[in-house]
């Protein structure tokens, strides 16, 4: 694909004492809202942390700010800096609404699983989209393909920058302050914490501030069948932005206390049970969540204090989990009431 260049050189800008401020200011800080609802009867509380509520629409906004920043304060990144990322979705969209904001170039490298409107998205905050179409040859996969772009590009354009989303710990260290919320909501009280894992940013700031502030949270990983990061044997996929091909750096043995995987049916199931009894339009991965806690729902103690991570917003699975003609295609008539 060839590659436009949006913002030349001379009209980009960083001004460090004003990072923090305008929209790149309104990061985090996200609603944390008791469900009521979502299971009938349950013996335990269960809040949700409403990440749709960052400004581009997911938990993905607090890892590219504070990747991005530090690169910033590091010296790496300067105001004609290429940013380049590989990005099914929502941390493409993340950097592409801190780059815009910041005047830095964003190159986006996609595949074809990458939504129409994750794309037009990401056009529309003037990131440069880079296609990949086809699969690794080996594994059938298309993050490794992604990946050798990721490098090619890095080594033709001159002073760019890769944010390596799955092994820079920056992406980790802004899920500190994701978990620092949640606690400090609840006063200190949480039993469980169910997340979702893809690039194990988020679970791992998460771990790394239960351990260091001595916490007896019990952390659920929740990934997807078909992910291999717990072992399981690659497969097909449906939903991005959930599990992964590759076990990613960030990612140690023991952050979790449990794992669970899910399909991509019981992230249908999850999303629309959620939407149905709590009016919660979240993504894919949310839905996986939400089946996760259903599958441990009989081990939760009784009157445990329970905190779920919504990674997203639902408006941009219309086509696919909210789609009827999509789930009937894919998986047959789908009974929602399955988790209650």
């Amino acid at each position: 694909m060839k590659l436009t260049k949006q913002y030349p050189v001379e009209d980009a800008f960083i001004d460090i004492n004003s990072i923090n401020e305008g929209v790149l200011g309104t990061i985090g800080t996200t609603p944390l809202v008791k469900l009521n609802h979502v299971f009938k009867d349950a013996k335990f509380q269960l809040f949700g942390k409403l990440e749709m509520f960052n400004p581009g629409g997911s938990i993905k906004d607090r890892s590219a700010f504070n990747i991005i920043k530090n690169a910033i304060f590091r010296g790496d990144i300067q105001a004609n800096s290429t940013i380049i990322e590989s990005s099914s979705g929502n941390l493409g969209i993340g950097l592409a609404q801190t780059c815009a904001f910041l005047g830095l170039r964003f190159i986006c490298v996609v595949d074809p699983k990458t939504t129409k409107q994750n794309i037009n998205i990401l056009k529309a905050y003037g990131a440069e989209v880079d296609l990949v179409t086809k699969p690794d040859p080996i594994t059938g996969d298309f993050l490794p393909v992604r990946i050798d772009r990721v490098k090619f590009l890095l080594s033709s354009i001159p002073n760019s920058f890769w944010c390596n989303q799955y092994a820079n710990v920056n992406n980790a260290s802004a899920h500190h302050q994701t978990m620092h919320e949640i606690v400090t909501s609840l006063n200190g009280k949480l039993d469980y914490l169910f997340c979702s894992t893809s690039s194990c940013g988020t679970l791992r700031g998460c771990a790394e501030y239960i351990r260091s502030n001595n916490l007896s949270t019990k952390i659920i990983a929740v990934d997807a069948k078909g992910s291999v990061i717990f072992g399981d044997k690659r497969a097909k996929r449906l939903l991005p932005g959930h599990g992964a091909a590759r076990v990613p750096e960030l990612f140690q043995p023991g952050l979790e206390d449990a794992y669970i995987h899910v399909s991509d049916l019981e992230c249908v199931v999850g999303c629309r049970h959620l939407l149905r009894w709590e009016a919660i339009l979240a993504g894919g991965s949310s839905g996986g969540v939400i089946s996760a806690i259903a599958k441990k729902r009989a081990d939760i103690p009784e009157g445990a204090t329970c905190a779920a991570i919504l990674c997203d917003r639902g408006e941009r699975y219309l086509d696919t989990v909210y789609s009827d003609s999509w789930v009937e295609k894919h998986f047959g008539t789908l009974n929602v009431t399955l988790l209650n």
